[in-house]
């Protein structure tokens, strides 16, 4: 080296210089990866991706042949720096050159290109991976070693590289939630709310979303033939369960309205015709979450389950057009499709409601926070909270919420007036 002019040293201090940012660039670019991006791109056949994805099934040696190189380079351009400062200056200039050099690593080498490499992985780590694979190849012995020592080392601190890394890259549910809500501006909102809904079925059961036995839409048979036809005619349903005279004591089936409506023009149509379409009800227990009920839809060809408690006792309806609108949002105009027409908004900012409505479904169209993880309904929660059927008047507060119950009637709370504090700082 002492031999080489100084216009040949200061070109190799140069080269070092940029091999080390190569380097420098190249390890944050692999690593700064989108690895679902990049399964992308390696899937559509991308010749860059499908290294860079070989490269990083084993980061540690991929780790290893950056390093090394960069290692190397770095330390190989400080000896370059240290002969050219002996020959300018002499022995007071190893210090200077040293000093310098690091300057330079610092801005050149690491700084600037592992910036450049953060914002733009792709751009840098695809053609490094060219680089990248046959060096790896080249120094594979030397690689292992390094990592044989480094790897154990890690060992002893309980640290298992091939399994960890086998576990990296999958996401917990509560991660996948994020990664979707953070999709602003590449997944329309839409999307994005069904998403969420799908992420949530298996959290929410049939009870959550059911229609409630007091408010289920049927037929009674023992009633006269007109005034059932009458009320077949007004369904805003497509199928109806069946009753005598108690839904509770005896519920026939469920019957398909399509089947009975080509005896409706021509005034045939009786109450033998009627029992003999039924299909018997299909019942569910009310834990059932709606990702299970979903697939027992699908399976057991069914449109509308009953939900009955522990006991056997019939507490709702659960029908499928319910349970997808939990993905895509309401799309009947049913009348019983909890769109809050009992709602009413005050002067000072309350809104007065039905004490039956569901408290989920309050907290979806609203936005409101009020806990979910206990009774359903307000009149169930209010009455959890006092452990009785207040008089009126009563009022309780849930963390920014204030509940006073307005009406009640002999055995439940009728209507509740809700008033949302502005929350504290």
């Amino acid at each position: 080296m002492n031999s080489l002019p100084l216009s040949a040293l200061f070109a190799i201090l140069a080269l070092m210089l940029v091999l080390s940012a190569m380097f420098s660039s190249s390890e944050t670019g692999m690593m700064a990866l989108n690895k679902y991006r990049l399964k992308h791109k390696a899937k559509q056949g991308h010749k860059g991706a499908l290294k860079a994805q070989k490269l990083l099934e084993t980061p540690d040696k991929l780790l290893g042949v950056i390093l090394l190189g960069n290692n190397f380079v770095n330390i190989f351009a400080s000896s370059i720096a240290t002969i050219i400062a002996m020959r300018l200056i002499g022995e007071a200039g190893i210090a200077l050159a040293a000093g310098i050099l690091t300057m330079l690593v610092l801005i050149f080498s690491e700084v600037a290109p592992k910036t450049l490499a953060a914002l733009y992985p792709e751009k840098i780590a695809y053609p490094a991976a060219y680089v990248l694979t046959p060096l790896l190849k080249l120094f594979s012995p030397l690689v292992w070693l390094v990592n044989f020592f480094a790897n154990n080392f890690l060992r002893v601190f309980g640290v298992n590289v091939k399994k960890e890394n086998s576990d990296h890259h999958a996401l917990s549910h509560e991660e996948l939630q994020t990664l979707i809500n953070e999709a602003t501006g590449r997944l329309p909102k839409q999307y994005r709310t069904m998403l969420t809904g799908i992420m949530q079925l298996e959290n929410i059961t049939v009870e959550d979303v059911m229609i409630p036995k007091q408010d289920i839409y049927g037929v009674d048979v023992n009633e006269p033939i007109d005034a059932v036809i009458k009320r077949i005619i007004k369904s805003p349903f497509s199928r109806l369960p069946v009753y005598r005279d108690n839904i509770d004591q005896e519920l026939l089936g469920v019957v398909n309205l399509r089947k009975l409506t080509p005896l409706l023009p021509k005034k045939e149509l009786t109450l033998k015709d009627i029992i003999k379409a039924t299909r018997p009800a299909y019942f569910i227990p009310e834990t059932t979450t709606l990702n299970v009920q979903l697939s027992n839809f699908n399976q057991q060809k069914r449109h509308m389950a009953m939900i009955v408690d522990e006991y056997g006792n019939l507490q709702g309806l659960l029908t499928l057009s319910d349970l997808l609108e939990e993905i895509v949002g309401k799309f009947s105009t049913d009348v019983q499709n909890k769109t809050f027409t009992q709602v009413h908004l005050n002067h000072d900012g309350s809104m007065t409601l039905d004490a039956s409505e569901f408290i989920r479904d309050i907290n979806k169209t609203y936005h409101f926070t009020l806990p979910t993880d206990g009774p359903k309904t307000l009149n169930g929660l209010i009455q959890e909270e006092l452990e009785t059927i207040p008089p009126v008047g009563t009022c309780i507060r849930l963390e920014q919420y204030v509940l006073e119950v307005t009406q009640i009637s002999k055995h439940a709370i009728e209507k509740i007036r809700l008033t949302q504090l502005p929350v504290e700082d």
